[in-house]
Order: C-alpha cells, then structure tokens, then sequence
C-alpha cells in the first residue's frame, strides 16, 4: 500500500515537470516563432542609431515643364559623441573649419546625445569645408545628404513661389500652401551600437529617402518674363512705390503670368524685410474696378434685353439716394436726360 503511494507521487510528479516543460518548450517556440518580429524590433531600437538623409523636396515647374523651384545636394555635420576619441582636439579642428569659437563648438561634441546635428554652424555647408571636415577622418564626425531649395531664375515670380526655411520647410507663397505634397520623407543610414555608443562591427542598412510631389502651375514661363521685364522697365522710368501685373486666361482663369514690385529673391531671402517678403500685391493689394467695369454691367443690360440703347432713355439729375446714401456723379448738376448709349459714353455713375 505503502509503495503504491509513492508510486502514484512520483507519477503526479513525473506529469507536472512533463507540463511545465510543455509550457516552456511552448513560451520558447512563442517567441522564437511568433512573437520574434515584433520583439527584434524592440531589440533592434536599443543598438541601432540612425544617420538621417534628407528627402529632396518637390518641384515646382511651369506649365510646360520648365522647374521654377528645385534642389541642390549639400552635406551638414553630423557628430556621434561618443564614438568622439579625442574630444578635445575634434573640437579645436571642428571650430577652426567651422569658423566658431571653440566654446560654442564643445557644446556639440561634448554633448550627451546618441546623435548630435551641429546647428546651425554645419548646416548646408560649402563643397570646401565639407572636403576640409572629411579630410580629417574623424572617428563619430559623419557628414550627411541634405537638399537646399534652389530658385534658377532668382527674384522672377519670388512673391508667388514664396520661400523655405533652413529646415526645408515652406515659409510663404506655393511653398507653404503646398508644404505637405512637396515635403518628402527622410531616409537614414542605419548603424549598430552598443549601450555606450560604441559601433558594432554589423553591416550598415541604407533607407532611401522619398523626395516629395511635383507640383505644374498654369503659369507660362515666357509669359512671365515678360512681365517681369515690363515692371523692371515702369520701376526703371516712374520709380513708383509699387507696380503689379496678371496675365489670365478669361475663358478658364487660369493665371499665366503674375508679378509686382518691389520683389525679393528667394534664394537670399534673409536680406528682405518682412514688408518685402509678405507682400504678393496682385493679392494683397485690391482695388475697385471703378468705371473700367461699367461696360460689363451694360453689355449684360443689352444681352439681357433690359435695355435697347438707342430707344431707352436715363435722367441724371447728378445724385442718387441709395438706401439713404447719396451718389453723385462725377459732373456736378449730372448728364440729364441722355439714352443709354450716351450713359454709356458719359460714363454715368448712376445710369451704371
């Protein structure tokens, strides 16, 4: 009896060490198997870093193709400071390229982050200093891809286009309006490294960036030369405070051609006042048609059949109360009695 007891233990024992290596036999093939994307990426984010590359931003063309705002590839400073052997003389050899002082420089290398982009000293920097900086071949001194907005034809529909600020990022005109089409996405190279920053001997994985969308005006790059030409020649003879001109196709809207003064050159937009800058007048500034559009009112009478010019008749008595605002018309005492094709010619205020 005895004996049987001890034989059933061991058999209930022998069932329960079976279970539980069932289960954690279970649990590994679980993570190994099911769960091991989501817990490599988790993994993967602790020892990889990211060198950042940036998207190059959309153009944006004229109707017939012609790029009005496009790209230039430059390279930025980018430090790793804790791959940084010799901190003290890659800040010495940094600021002296750099044209910075030493202290501002320190505050980059001797920072204590996983990435450090040197701004704004490093940002966008010549093809030279950029030669000078990779010459060194510092260790955790990386140089990287950036693109800077270019306009080739420089101050020509500046108020239109609108600008970028160092970031790539739309400040005014089309470049702010279409901000998000025209932004692309960043790429990165991505490199391994342990918890103290040191790189891992594991190949790099690059990730292309996505350049933004293009973006085709209605405006004709021909046309708009011209414009640009004819305000350059008002400035040129009248000096006036501001001049302004649109091209548009009357049967579909479509703005072929639109300029002002005075302008700016998006390139060098920094050298401008803000009163520059925001002032796009063919939007900005309004202005009543005035007389100029009388003869829109008269040519809808007459397609209308509201009026027949030569048999209908008008009185101008020179005023005209309007919901107890008095009108008057431009000749003192008005025109009297005329037919519409005289108020027409008159230009009367009131027969208008």
């Amino acid at each position: 009896m005895f004996f049987k007891k001890i034989d059933e233990r061991i058999k209930v024992l022998f069932l329960m060490m079976l279970l539980l290596f069932a289960l954690v036999v279970g649990r590994v093939f679980y993570i190994q198997v099911i769960d091991y994307k989501k817990l490599n990426k988790y993994a993967s984010n602790l020892w990889s870093r990211d060198l950042p590359i940036e998207a190059n931003r959309g153009l944006i063309k004229d109707r017939n193709g012609v790029v009005l705002a496009d790209n230039l590839t430059t390279t930025s400073l980018v430090l790793i400071p804790n791959q940084i052997k010799n901190k003290d003389k890659t800040t010495k050899e940094l600021a002296e390229i750099l044209g910075v002082t030493y202290d501002e420089m320190k505050e980059h290398v001797y920072k204590k982050a996983s990435i450090e982009r040197v701004h704004p000293e490093g940002r966008r920097l010549s093809y030279d200093v950029a030669e000078k900086i990779s010459a060194l071949e510092l260790p955790g001194v990386y140089l990287v891809k950036e693109a800077k907005r270019y306009y080739p034809y420089g101050n020509m529909l500046s108020h239109s286009l609108g600008y970028v600020g160092i970031d790539n990022q739309g400040l005014s005109g089309l470049e702010l309006k279409y901000d998000k089409y025209l932004t692309g996405k960043s790429g990165a190279i991505k490199y391994f490294s342990d918890a103290k920053g040191n790189k891992l001997n594991l190949s790099e994985i690059y990730v292309e960036p996505q350049s933004g969308m293009n973006i085709n005006l209605t405006i004709d790059i021909n046309i708009q030369k011209s414009i640009e030409r004819e305000l350059d020649n008002i400035v040129d003879m009248f000096s006036p405070e501001m001049a302004l001109a649109i091209v548009m196709n009357p049967k579909t809207g479509e703005i072929l051609g639109m300029g002002s003064r005075p302008d700016y050159d998006p390139n060098k937009y920094k050298d401008y006042s803000q009163e520059i800058l925001s002032r796009n007048l063919p939007i900005w500034s309004s202005y009543e048609p005035g007389s100029t559009f009388k003869v829109v009112t008269m040519a809808t009478a007459v397609e209308e059949k509201v009026v027949d010019l030569e048999k209908d008749h008008f009185y101008d008595g020179g005023s005209v109360n309007v919901e107890g605002s008095v009108l008057k018309c431009w000749k003192a005492g008005g025109h009297g009695e005329q037919t519409f094709l005289q108020v027409l010619q008159n230009s009367c205020n009131h027969g208008l």
